[in-house]
């Protein structure tokens, strides 16, 4: 994973092209600079003289601009790039998706309103929508609180989804028990739908365990650190599971910095050839640490998988209805041999990218608050209270459920107990080795000389004591 220094950020480059598939300039954020680009071209062909003597007036005015210091790269969000970014956020969306950029599956507005969509739809009961309500609010809360651990010591790291809650909650209730999961080490709400103790969640992050759960039990792989690397996993799993003739799916998650890295590359073509029952399931928060995404590609994720054989579509990652139907059609598909499909999820990262993260010093605060006014719980509730389909005995009930849940879970990880030093040693060979139990004894013997200073401590302290003791008692 490459991360560049927010100190040596250079300005950014116009990331729109022609799309040859649509016929019309599209970038990843929807912005659109082809036009001037080409404007600009045509200026220069019609009057060569009028170009440099602007050229020349360009550059004295750089170099007094170095000169007096006056940086000429505008802060990330909010020059040119990160206006297009902030109006594709903004921009008003429907079946056809937003108004500067490419098509987006969209079957709830974010004021709530039903939308309808000619190739993707839902039809849920009022108990599943708020099925899909709780599923959110649970999995937000409990993901503030791992934060809030964070924050006290409790744990070395953690990496919140708020703001994804949708994406990955419309996307693991779309799965069928027998599928199986490829995380990353952010799919806090897909574990959720699969039956994953949020609690076993922490143990790798609070550095007790290296996972703290069975994958087989839920279907659900361990979480990976590595970026990208699960893409590969998945692919591997899924040609197995097409070799044995299984009616099970794949489905492998991932980010949109993810998506730069070699191992996503390779994961896509071998899925391809071997028409592996693989989803790819993209989550475009629109951020890689500090890197936007039209840092990263010139068209939008989706169209990516044109140029490997298989079909990709956008969905609106804030949309739990949309997110929904779209993965459940993509599974479908997969399932019926037609090959791997790509689902780019057209979210944002609310919080930080990692605990250890500050977003300020990258992106501005009027991008965020664009992307607040979409928030996937709030809308569905819009729809909820609208429609009739929840009363204010179900939220409140959710609410005290929702407490609940952040006590058990702060209870419990403070209680966790320290893991045993000595079994990192037990796994490193399947029938033990001579190098290794001596490194073994090594270690206990490292650590029982810690025993032993601190019973000598005790000892001279309690002799002090006593010493003071018998000198009042005089």
């Amino acid at each position: 994973m490459t991360v560049e220094s927010t100190a040596a950020r250079r300005p950014r480059r116009n990331s729109s092209i022609n799309s040859s598939t649509s016929g019309s300039s599209s970038s990843s954020d929807g912005s659109d600079g082809s036009s001037t680009s080409n404007s600009g071209g045509n200026s220069g062909n019609s009057g060569g003289g009028t170009k440099r003597t602007a050229a020349k007036k360009t550059s004295k005015a750089q170099t007094a601009a170095k000169g007096s210091g006056r940086k000429s790269a505008s802060r990330p969000g909010t020059g040119r790039q990160g206006a297009g970014r902030q109006d594709a956020a903004q921009g008003k969306t429907g079946q056809h998706g937003t108004e500067t950029g490419p098509p987006l599956v969209q079957l709830l507005s974010p004021e709530g309103e039903r939308l309808e969509h000619p190739d993707y739809a839902v039809d849920l009961s009022a108990e599943e929508l708020r099925g899909l309500y709780r599923d959110m609010v649970l999995t937000r809360r409990f993901d503030a609180e791992a934060t809030a651990l964070q924050r006290q010591g409790e744990l070395g790291l953690w990496a919140s989804l708020l703001g994804q809650e949708a994406a990955q909650i419309g996307s693991g209730r779309a799965l069928h028990d027998d599928d199986y999961v490829f995380p990353t080490y952010r799919e806090h709400g897909v574990a959720w739908c699969r039956g994953v103790d949020p609690v076993n969640l922490l143990g790798m992050f609070r550095g007790v365990n290296h996972g703290g759960w069975d994958p087989n039990s839920n279907n659900f792989h361990l979480y990976t650190i590595v970026i990208g690397s699960q893409t590969l996993h998945a692919t591997g799993y899924a040609m197995g599971v097409a070799k044995d003739g299984a009616d099970s799916a794949v489905i492998a998650y991932f980010g949109d910095g993810a998506s730069s890295q070699g191992d996503v590359a390779e994961a896509f073509t071998f899925s391809a050839v071997y028409n592996a029952p693989v989803v790819f399931f993209c989550q475009n928060n629109q951020w890689a640490i500090s890197e936007p995404t039209e840092r990263q590609t010139r068209v939008p994720l989706y169209q990516r998988a044109q140029g490997y054989g298989f079909p990709g579509v956008r969905v609106d990652g804030n949309d739990v209805l949309a997110c929904l139907a779209v993965t459940r059609a993509a599974l479908e598909r997969v399932r019926r041999g037609e090959g791997p499909m790509l689902v780019e999820a057209f979210t944002y990262r609310m919080g930080a990218h990692t605990t250890s993260d500050d977003p300020t010093k990258y992106r501005a605060d009027e991008e965020r608050a664009a992307w607040e006014a979409k928030d996937p719980i709030l809308r569905l509730r819009r729809y909820l209270e609208k429609a009739g389909q929840a009363d204010e005995a179900f939220f409140a009930a959710l609410e005290e459920e929702s407490e609940a849940l952040g006590k058990r879970v702060r209870e419990t990880v403070r209680a966790m107990p320290d893991p045993d030093g000595l079994a990192i040693f037990d796994h490193v060979y399947a029938d033990g080795h001579a190098l290794v139990d001596e490194e073994r004894a090594q270690f206990a013997a490292y650590q029982a000389s810690f025993a032993d200073s601190d019973d000598a401590d005790v000892t001279a302290g309690a002799g002090t004591a006593a010493g003071n003791t018998g000198g009042n008692q005089s």
